[in-house]
């Protein structure tokens, strides 16, 4: 019998002791609702664990399959699911005719003419219902009879009880007798509630009754009395010592066997009577307070919550996002987003009677901003569409002019063309690479055919080379030690000085600038420049080399680290939406979300770079 049950059953007190030592005490039962709330209502399970079942996220059929497999269960265990079940059901029925109707009225029929089609599976449903309801029925009816025949047993150990306590015979003769009528009693299961209160008082009646009729065997009697103290005063202890268990939950409900240990047990000496059972009640009223503390605390923090996830909500739906027109500015709203959703997954649970209802509107405000982002994608793809018909049409004027001779004419023609290209907006990535290499390849073709004319400039290059050795020279002398400041304005000055010398004889180039790079790698080093700075230098020192190759060299690079821009900002953008998917509840979870930040810094700082190299192409370009 639980402790919910002895309560109903006796309708004592527990403050106060009974009468008769054998009335079984009663802690009051706080039917506190489980506070655990999730995205989902949870389930509790055989071994008492709380599961999450989502059904709002299973299918008709699933729905039906689970249902089958519940009432494999104990009828007791699974009304709570069966309700979810049955309403996540209805409720895709009733999305289904929704949109049954909408295709109806959309084909231009009348609306108030629509029926909807029969869905073959609710007729599964409603035969598991009732297969449910008629399971629930008869658990009831077996349980109600089986309350019924306890009670004419009960009745029935009253009926000889009385006869013993009536018995003109020596009492002390059925002491062994009445005992297995106690044992009897004990053993008999509850009865129906509107009987137990009188049956309790008519037994504790006759107990006290036989017990003081005993007037022989004092021994005996003082015996029974020992060994109840001893084990009452043990329960006592127990009792008193689930004060220090951290898990309130698990202290109540071991108090709770406590209690029906301690009404199992016969009286102590009556001087002790009061003064044993006012030790277990102060100890119980502790436990209970404790008990109902936590819950109180728990329902406290809950209402934060929602006031915090009720704020979060009005952000979201405030937050405007119509004026969004750049693929930049939805990639910063919607890492204002995703912070958001940060924000609300470090939120606990709110009050079970709204934490549904909450988290849809949370969940509707969320969607709203993600659909409106996908239609931007979606017209931003119909623009690249229209850009992509635009360079084939550079294409095709490229390739007409790969072949001319007219050098100056057709040069500023193709210069022109790039310049054009360069208005043009991004196409898919689909296409851009094979575009963009046929339009190079017409441009480089021709400028190929012209550099062919071009006089010949080895005694230049010569001269250069001797130019860039000395350079060489000059930056391994710098001391760098003494005053850095002065070290780096002077490798500067020297790595300006370095990309104003002209080219060098083509077998030279790659030896002398490898030279070259190592020893301002080494003053770099020594002075503790950033990679970045010295990637940024690098390019600075190439610029040059592209510069004396025409615009069409440095119109060509720009372009290859536009799209690598444009590929970063897409990582970047990937990254940042699946972290949003991730929870940080789990170590592993939050292992997964740092890792993804690491790579989130990393890819900007990528951006970075590049977008200060582009700068750098375009002051050239001007």
């Amino acid at each position: 019998m639980s402790s919910s049950e002895l309560k109903k059953d006796t309708g004592l007190n527990p403050n106060v002791e009974p009468a008769a030592e054998n009335t079984n005490p009663v802690v009051e039962v706080n039917n506190t609702a489980n506070t655990e709330n999730q995205e989902t209502e949870p389930v509790v399970s055989a071994d008492n664990k709380v599961e999450t079942v989502d059904y709002t996220q299973m299918s008709k059929e699933e729905l039906i399959t689970v249902l089958k497999s519940l009432l494999e269960q104990d009828i007791n265990l699974i009304r709570e699911d069966v309700e979810r079940i049955k309403q996540a059901f209805y409720k895709k029925v009733k999305a289904g005719h929704e949109i049954e109707k909408q295709k109806w009225v959309d084909a231009g029929e009348n609306e108030n003419s629509f029926v909807p089609a029969k869905d073959e599976l609710e007729d599964s449903l409603k035969t598991l219902l009732n297969d449910y309801k008629t399971e629930k029925a008869a658990l009831h009816a077996r349980l109600e009879k089986e309350k019924e025949n306890n009670l004419l047993q009960k009745q029935h150990v009253l009926e000889q009880m009385k006869l013993l306590v009536d018995s003109n015979d020596d009492v002390s003769t059925h002491i062994g007798e009445f005992k297995n009528l106690q044992a009897r009693w004990k053993t008999t299961g509850p009865v129906p509630a509107q009987n137990s209160t009188e049956l309790w008082k008519e037994y504790n009646t006759l107990q006290e009754t036989f017990w003081d009729l005993i007037k022989i065997n004092n021994e005996l009697r003082e015996y029974d009395f020992k060994k109840n103290l001893e084990a009452k005063t043990a329960l006592c202890e127990a009792a008193e010592s689930l004060a220090d268990e951290e898990d309130v939950i698990s202290a109540f409900q071991r108090l709770q066997k406590l209690h029906e240990e301690w009404h199992e047990l016969g009286p102590v000496a009556r001087d002790l009577r009061e003064e044993i059972w006012s030790r277990f009640k102060e100890a119980s009223t502790i436990i209970n307070r404790k008990h109902q503390a936590h819950f109180d605390e728990i329902r406290k923090l809950e209402d934060e919550n929602y006031v915090a996830k009720t704020a979060l909500c009005e952000k979201i739906e405030a937050f405007d996002y119509s004026g969004l027109n750049t693929y930049k500015l939805w990639d910063e709203a919607t890492a204002t987003i995703l912070a958001w959703q940060d924000e609300w997954r470090a939120i606990g649970f709110a009050p079970r009677k709204v934490n549904q209802k909450l988290f849809e509107r949370y969940r509707s405000a969320c969607d709203a901003f993600f659909a409106a982002k996908t239609a931007f994608y979606k017209e931003s793809k119909a623009v690249q569409n229209q850009n992509l018909e635009k360079k084939r049409v550079l294409c095709e004027q490229a390739e007409s002019l790969k072949d001319s001779t007219d050098w100056k004419s057709t040069s500023d023609k193709l210069i022109q063309l790039q310049k054009d290209w360069k208005t043009v907006g991004p196409v898919s990535k689909k296409y851009s690479d094979d575009l963009w290499n046929r339009f190079i390849s017409a441009c480089d073709y021709f400028f190929e055919q012209k550099n062919k004319n071009v006089s010949d400039q080895k005694s230049v290059e010569t001269e250069n080379l001797k130019l860039k050795k000395a350079l060489i020279e000059k930056v391994k002398a710098i001391e760098t030690k003494e005053n850095p400041k002065d070290a780096l304005i002077e490798v500067r000055e020297l790595i300006a000085e370095w990309n104003n010398i002209g080219h060098v004889p083509f077998k030279e180039k790659d030896k002398i600038y490898k030279e070259y790079r190592s020893v301002v790698d080494a003053v770099f080093d020594a002075l503790n420049i950033d990679a970045s700075q010295r990637r940024l230098d690098t390019f600075k020192s190439n610029l040059k080399d592209m510069s004396s190759k025409g615009e069409n060299k440095l119109f060509r690079e720009r372009e290859r680290l536009v799209r690598a821009y444009e590929h970063l900002k897409s990582e970047i953008a990937t990254y940042e939406n699946n972290i949003g998917f991730f929870t940080s509840s789990s170590k592993k979870g939050g292992g997964l979300i740092k890792e993804m930040e690491r790579k989130i810094d990393a890819l900007k700082e990528e951006c970075k770079l590049i977008e200060q190299k582009i700068a750098l192409i375009e002051e050239n370009l001007e």
